[in-house]
């Protein structure tokens, strides 16, 4: 495959993944349906291209996105997790045994959660106090939910990549031989 594709196609996937986390800002509901969106779209780069090119591309996407999101917390959402997690699941999932796999993918996923929290408090300056409500701390809550969330997200991913294999992966292969 010539390098003037892989630029040019690691491109496109960067500025479609910039775009939907740019839409962050507009709408206000997507701040964590873009990223993962975003994220989503590394899976074409891993496939085509490998984990090198999936990486450099994830982190021109999280650059540009700190730099220009008013949404930080999309912005960190992805940096921290979304972003690189469809391509680190490959890698996890050459482990032989599921229970491991998911211990590492659970375990990924909440240090990754809990370091968000923390940036978010201490770096962007969110008072602890504004997550609760009625005494609850809300935080524990969300981490709660969003590990049935990241299973939900965990199989969409893998069957992201299913239909990519099946349906675009051959399309895109039969028009790079000519």
């Amino acid at each position: 495959m010539k390098t003037s594709f892989k630029v040019s196609f690691g491109g496109v996937i960067g500025a479609l993944s910039l775009v939907l986390m740019l839409l962050t800002s507009v709408i206000p509901f997507g701040t964590y349906a873009f990223p993962a969106f975003a994220g989503m779209l590394l899976i074409s780069v891993v496939i085509e291209l490998g984990f090198s090119w999936a990486f450099v591309v994830y982190t021109v996407v999280s650059l540009l996105s700190m730099l220009l999101l008013t949404d930080k917390e999309a912005a960190l959402y992805y940096v921290f997790f979304l972003g690189f997690y469809p391509i680190i699941k490959g890698f996890i999932e050459r482990i032989s045994l599921k229970s491991v796999q998911y211990l590492l993918k659970f375990l990924l996923f909440n240090v990754c959660m809990v370091v968000v929290f923390y940036i978010s408090i201490y770096l962007f300056s969110i008072p602890k106090e504004s997550f609760s409500i009625f005494s609850v701390y809300l935080p524990w809550v969300f981490l709660l939910l969003g590990n049935f969330v990241f299973l939900i997200y965990d199989y969409c991913v893998s069957k992201v990549v299913t239909i990519y294999l099946v349906k675009i992966h051959k399309l895109l292969s039969n028009k790079t031989k000519l």
